[in-house]
C-alpha cells in the first residue's frame, strides 16, 4: 500500500458514540471535523515497555511519526470490537489476543475530529508482533525513553494526548492486563 483510500466509508457518531450518518475519509480527513470512531490497541511487553508503530510516510495524516501500537479507523457497518480485531490482525499479525477497555474520549486537531476507544494488553511473546507494511515498523519503547522525547515531533499530537491524559495513569495497573498470543 502507498497511499489511503479516500473513498473508504467511515461512520459518523455522536459523542456517545451512536451512529448518524457517514461519509468517506476524504471527507473525514479533510477538515469537515465530522466525529468518526477509531480504535487504538497499546502493547505492553512484561517489563512494561510500550510497543509503538512508525507511520509510513504516504500516509494522510501525521506521516513518519511514531504512533500508538495499533490505531485504525471503524469502517461504516462495523462494531468496534470487530474494527480493533482486524486492525490488530492488519497491523501486527496477531489473531488472538483479549483485550482491557481504557477509556473513550474525543480528540481533534486542525483536519479532525475522532470518537477514540482506547484499549490495552501485554503481549508475553514479542517475537510474536510481525508489523505490516502498513507501517513503517516499530518497537518498545521504555517509559522515560518516551516522556523524554514528549514535544519534541518524534510522536503524533494524538499519541502525546493520550498518554499523558489516559495512559500514563493507568501504567500501575498493568501486571493484570490479559496477555497477547
Amino acid at each position: 500500500m502507498t497511499h489511503d483510500n479516500a473513498h473508504e466509508l467511515f461512520p459518523i457518531v455522536d459523542e456517545d458514540g451512536s451512529v448518524t450518518g457517514s461519509a468517506t475519509r476524504g471527507e473525514c480527513h479533510g477538515g469537515s471535523m465530522l466525529l468518526h470512531p477509531v480504535v487504538h490497541l497499546h502493547v505492553f511487553d512484561s517489563s512494561g515497555r510500550l510497543y509503538l508503530q512508525k507511520r509510513p510516510e504516504w500516509k494522510d495524516i501525521q506521516p513518519g511519526r511514531w504512533d500508538t501500537a495499533v490505531g485504525g479507523h471503524v469502517d461504516f457497518g462495523e462494531t468496534v470490537e470487530d474494527a480493533l480485531t482486524r486492525e490488530v490482525r492488519e497491523e501486527l499479525g496477531l489473531a488472538s489476543f483479549s483485550p482491557v477497555f481504557v477509556s473513550r474520549y474525543l480528540f481533534a486537531s486542525e483536519r479532525e475530529r475522532e470518537l477514540v476507544h482506547v484499549f490495552a494488553a501485554v503481549v508475553s511473546d514479542v517475537g510474536s508482533i510481525r508489523p505490516s507494511e502498513e507501517l513503517d515498523g516499530g518497537r518498545f519503547w521504555n517509559i522515560d525513553e518516551i516522556e523524554t522525547s514528549m514535544g519534541k515531533g518524534i510522536f503524533t499530537p494524538n499519541f502525546e494526548n493520550e498518554y499523558t491524559r489516559v495512559l500514563k495513569h493507568s501504567l500501575p495497573e498493568l501486571k493484570g492486563l490479559p496477555r497477547l498470543s
